[in-house]
């Protein structure tokens, strides 16, 4: 399963038209202990580099780009209950939605995991 990423630090895991979102390893090494998630609503449609998510932290409070257009189909509900899911598995299980990409060719403007990090190194 190819994995993309953005500049401002989200990630999107790619199958049978479906992609995960969630925030980066980095992104949550930047924002500390996470408090609270606000995910989309299911059934919203979304366009790339559009805000469907907020993520807060004692330190502050990020929003969450979409990587590609589509339609929102899932959310891990589990993240309200439990958002310090995101410090603990950033890339795995604290994914925030699943979207039916509505433009595969939008996935070749997204990083590789190996051009994200070329691009963490220039941060600094």
């Amino acid at each position: 399963m190819p994995v993309f990423y953005t500049r401002d630090h989200e990630w999107i895991r790619v199958e049978n038209g479906l992609g995960t979102v969630g925030v980066s390893e980095h992104a949550q090494e930047q924002l500390g202990d996470v408090v609270y998630v606000e995910l989309p609503e299911v059934g919203r449609m979304v366009k790339a580099h559009e805000q469907v998510a907020v993520v807060e932290s004692v330190k502050a409070a990020s929003e969450v780009y979409s990587p590609v257009s589509g339609k929102v189909v899932a959310v891990n509900t589990a993240l309200a209950d439990n958002p310090a899911l995101v410090n603990e598995d950033a890339e795995g299980a604290a994914w925030f939605y699943r979207i039916e990409i509505a433009d595969p060719s939008e996935l070749s403007s997204l990083m590789t995991p190996e051009a994200y990090a070329d691009y963490l190194a220039t941060l600094g």
